[in-house]
């Protein structure tokens, strides 16, 4: 029987494979697509690392992660087990020039077939490693290599792996992922927009007051801390996710879905964005890190308690940006980025502030609408508008909310948004991976906030675990006479 989107025969070869990112979303994501029947028993999933494990060790413990990660589907041990027999291991320390690589090239020696390697490792590895696969002859014409973020720490070094695998891959051939584009709720811009002319001849700065785009998580840095230390709240979610989000709400119609189309539209975003000076950087960006709070009930630490260190760290564990789009359709908009880590609810939503009428006729004013876009964790969509109040003597309105669910509405949801990343690498569809364009523009604009708090020695503020970030970033909105969103709700 024929199934609808299923693959040819591919070999997916993981390096890194023994890490978190691996074991935590993409074996489990692979499996759920396996078990939807995307990809058959010809796949071949190839797993690389230095651990001197044998194929049915790693197996062993890929099992056990699946059942941890993945358990509605590895429930079903028939599938399981099927799946299993798809992943090999071959032990390699890729790192050096004197590494035997016989092995991987003994299980890749079918070039007719599609190849994707995975770098699940720390970006430094990304040219080298893109190098010694040259050198050992496994880049076919059918081949594709899929970068993790962060490309970089700054535009400098972003630039210098972008010429590392440049040298080995064409353009076409290098897929930057970014996991907030496989999320349906930020691919759904799209035909939220394009396939609905009354909302698209809204989405200007004439209807819209102001933007916000807020990407809230209420863990701390768990094992990442050493990671994160080094990157903070601004070089791990905002120069890559929500500028990605941004692009995808702000741009104008793509000619086509084509993948050069809807990415030129996105850079044409990131290459209008107000730039940031000293100045802008001091009254529109806002720092934080977490301090001891709690959440849920339960008491947890700060943030360099966290870290298990007694001395102090100056990384930021949340930010706050207001900014402008220097364009006729978004020019009088603000847009407010913010995120942060031990917040008060897991939330990713996109909020579009309608503007007041002028004049209202009503015997009160209830606030104005709003377009409010749920990314996660329950993907869905809000319409705030104003209704006649029911019962009421006279003409009395108060807000009501229509609402849906895409999971209710379609019976379906993609576990996460790696599912539909990793096969879209493999059919060689690079629409929702990023162009090298869009990285080093994107770079170009965080740059000067990086260089400004470095320079100025910029303060962090504190904010209670279990709170909604620094008091100030009440103020950021204030200026405009706007409130963030859970404000409103109060």
């Amino acid at each position: 029987m024929a199934h609808i989107n299923q693959i040819d025969p591919f070999d997916f070869v993981i390096f890194g494979a023994t890490g978190d990112l691996t074991m935590r979303k993409l074996l489990p994501a692979f499996l759920r697509r396996f078990h939807a029947q995307e990809f058959t028993a010809d796949a071949r999933i190839v797993c690389v690392a230095r651990s001197a494990h044998t194929p049915e060790k790693f197996r062993q413990q890929v099992r056990a992660t699946l059942k941890e990660f993945a358990p509605e589907t590895a429930k079903d041990s028939a599938v399981l087990e099927r799946f299993l027999e798809l992943v090999t291991y071959v032990a390699l320390d890729a790192t050096k020039p004197e590494s035997d690589w016989t092995d991987l090239k003994a299980v890749l020696a079918d070039p007719s077939r599609t190849r994707v390697f995975y770098l699940a490792t720390a970006p430094g590895l990304y040219a080298p490693l893109c190098a010694a696969l040259s050198t050992h002859g496994l880049i076919t014409p059918l081949t594709r290599v899929v970068l993790e973020k962060p490309i970089g720490v700054d535009l400098k070094t972003a630039t210098e792996i972008n010429d590392g695998v440049g040298r080995f891959f064409a353009e076409d051939a290098i897929y930057r992922i970014d996991h907030y584009l496989g999320k349906e709720g930020v691919q759904n811009l799209l035909a939220l927009r394009f396939a609905n002319p009354v909302l698209e001849k809204l989405w200007n700065s004439d209807a819209i007051a102001h933007v916000q785009i807020t990407a809230a998580e209420t863990v701390g840095v768990g094992t990442r801390g050493a990671y994160y230390d080094e990157s903070g709240a601004m070089r791990d979610m905002v120069q890559n996710h929500l500028l990605q989000v941004l692009c995808m709400l702000a741009m104008d119609a793509p000619a086509s879905l084509s993948a050069d189309d809807l990415r030129n539209e996105k850079l044409k975003v990131l290459n209008a964005l107000r730039p940031m000076t000293p100045d802008m950087v001091r009254l529109n960006v806002i720092r934080g890190q977490y301090v001891a709070g709690r959440i849920d009930e339960q008491k947890v630490c700060g943030y360099t308690e966290d870290l298990g260190r007694s001395r102090s760290s100056h990384t930021e564990t949340f930010v706050a940006i207001r900014t402008k789009i220097r364009t006729s359709r978004w020019g009088n908009t603000p847009f407010y980025l913010r995120t942060g880590k031990r917040m008060a609810a897991k939330t990713t939503e996109i909020v579009l502030q309608l503007r007041p009428q002028v004049w209202s006729i009503f015997s009160n004013t209830p606030s104005p609408g709003r377009l409010v876009i749920r990314i996660g964790p329950e993907e869905g969509v809000s319409l705030v508008l104003a209704t006649k109040d029911p019962g009421v003597g006279g003409f009395r309105v108060r807000n009501a909310d229509l609402s849906m669910s895409y999971e209710k509405q379609f019976n379906i949801a993609y576990h996460d948004s790696y599912e539909r990343l990793l096969l879209d690498a493999v059919r060689g569809n690079p629409a929702l991976f990023i162009r090298r364009d869009e990285v080093e523009a994107s770079w170009r604009w965080i740059e000067p906030i990086l260089t400004s708090w470095r320079e100025a020695q910029s303060p962090l503020e504190p904010y209670p675990a279990g709170s909604w970030g620094p008091a100030s970033t009440r103020a950021l909105l204030a200026r405009d006479g706007a409130l963030w969103h859970e404000d409103m709700l109060t």
